[in-house]
């Protein structure tokens, strides 16, 4: 968490760039005379906008950001409109929810509209809006979208130097097993619970635990996944609890210091969102406290209701991921895994092409869809490599896998590099070799336990490959980490890594 790889700085600049571009929403909407409930919701739309648009290319992310007040707008509305009507204000909320989950099957456009919709209505509730305040926070959101727009796409346009890398494409279904219609369920089931169980231990500050059901379901795909969410969630909220008295309680809601430490929770949320849940929710619990501060209602008993608050939200979700259309943890694994594996078959295959001379073929896009699937099969593992996991068995060789995958990208990339060099030549052995490591793939994807004594042989003669000879160096370091594969990959089924349980 604390020596968590940079590369240029990404992860600084950008949490630098959302502390600009939120502080530059407030401030305009301090400015134009606004009050502190549109301030507030400005600040959050500007968060939601650099924090949630992640489009695989400028052009869409301007596009996304453009289309943000369609979503929030009507919400904001309909939220205000039904404040004081309960039951129509729960029933509308719990639409939003399914409605807000399920437009992740549009990609990366729908999951950003959808959580700004969804987070609309829960601002609404935060900071008790009425329908008469409608036009001044409409003015505080569009001047929020405004700055934030300006900051990402002119003052510091991080993503026309480095492209924003395409998230790999979800994982198919139909009907009720597509994962966004499952997700949907599941999320609405998880914050009815959670909106029943608020509301009986604050008629006030129920929401606080329909926002931990609906934020544990983000980016999640089993029941594990959600699982580990849900602990490190809770977790995060206690830390913040904590600093929140230490910190926040004392201030009293003095405006310029809490002003300040906004921001540097601004600047813990991206910067370890990437990399630690449980730090960014530390992050985001201290911020609650300081506006709750501003708000002039902060006491130690309202953080104490939002640890509650926020472990009903984590077991609504952990009843909904476990009674409602489960998908177990080692079906997830299994798909992205080999997922991961092919795309190995393509790059290698799109290399081989290349080194035989074909000016058309290129591996360098599988090389970097690798990398995006690798980091969606470390997500899914991550249950079996929790700490707190009591399958020493399987998180052995769950590390084992992610071990040899990294591998295998490593020298998948080494591979892309030889192949792009203009000097390298069509080699029989690189040919053979490539058509091995394709037969290698293909037997663990088609769950066959063992490689054929081919493939042993090979790894025999990968030890006594010349120096010289880069990229058949790479090949054979290929078969052997997909050689040793296939032992963890075709376990006892007592204890399967990737068949379902």
């Amino acid at each position: 968490m604390f020596v968590a790889p940079d590369p240029g700085r990404t992860r600084l600049r950008n949490s630098l760039r959302a502390v600009t571009g939120i502080a530059l929403a407030v401030a305009a909407a301090e400015l134009c005379g606004l009050s502190l409930t549109a301030s507030i919701t400005g600040g959050l739309a500007a968060l939601l906008a650099l924090f949630t648009v992640g489009d695989s290319s400028v052009r869409a992310q301007r596009v996304t950001t453009a289309l943000l007040p369609a979503a929030g707008f009507p919400v904001l509305a309909l939220a205000t409109t039904l404040h004081g009507v309960p039951l129509a204000r729960d029933a509308a909320f719990l639409a939003v929810v399914f409605a807000g989950v399920y437009a992740r099957r549009w990609g990366p456009r729908g999951h950003a509209l959808g959580i700004f919709a969804f987070m609309h209505f829960f601002v609404t509730q935060f900071l008790h809006a009425v329908p008469a305040q409608l036009p001044e926070l409409y003015a505080a959101v569009g001047l929020a979208l405004l700055c934030a727009g300006g900051v990402r796409f002119v003052l510091w346009p991080l993503e026309r130097r480095i492209p924003p890398p395409a998230a790999p494409p979800a994982l198919p279904g139909t009907g009720l097993a597509r994962p966004t219609t499952r997700q949907a369920f599941q999320t609405t089931a998880a914050c009815a619970f959670a909106l029943g169980v608020g509301q009986f231990l604050s008629e006030d500050r129920w929401y606080w635990a329909v926002g931990t059901a609906w934020w544990i379901f983000v980016n999640t795909a089993s029941r594990g996944e959600t699982l580990v969410r849900g602990f490190r969630r809770v977790l995060g909220t206690v830390i913040g609890i904590a600093v929140g008295l230490l910190i926040a309680v004392p201030l009293h809601g003095a405006a310029v210091p809490t002003a300040a430490l906004v921001a540097v929770c601004v600047f813990g949320i991206f910067y370890t969102a990437p990399v630690s849940y449980s730090w960014m929710m530390l992050a985001v619990t201290v911020m609650a406290g300081l506006l709750y501060g501003l708000l002039g209602v902060l006491h130690p008993g309202l953080l104490l209701l939002r640890f509650e608050e926020t472990a009903v939200g984590a077991l609504g979700a952990a009843l909904a991921v476990v009674l409602v259309l489960p998908v177990t943890t080692h079906a997830t694994n299994e798909a992205w895994i080999q997922r991961a594996l092919r795309c190995v078959h393509a790059a290698t295959g799109e290399a081989a092409a290349r080194l035989a001379g074909s000016e058309s073929s290129d591996p360098g896009p599988y090389a970097a869809e690798l990398e995006l699937l690798l980091a969606r099969v470390r997500m899914a593992l991550a249950p079996l490599v929790h700490p707190l996991s009591p399958f020493r068995a399987r998180k052995a060789r769950a590390r084992q896998v992610i071990a040899l995958l990294d591998e295998c990208a490593r020298e998948v990339r080494g591979l892309v590099a030889v192949a792009a060099d203009p000097a390298a030549s069509h080699d029989a052995r690189l040919a053979a070799a490539c058509w091995r490591v394709e037969a290698a793939v293909e037997a663990l994807t088609a769950g066959e336990r063992a490689l054929g004594e081919g493939t042993a042989a090979d790894r025999a003669q990968a030890r006594t490959t010349p120096a010289g000879e880069p990229a058949l160096a790479h090949l054979h370091g290929l078969e052997r980490a997909l050689a040793d594969l296939a032992a963890p990959l075709h376990s006892d089924p007592r204890s399967p890594l990737v068949r379902a349980a």
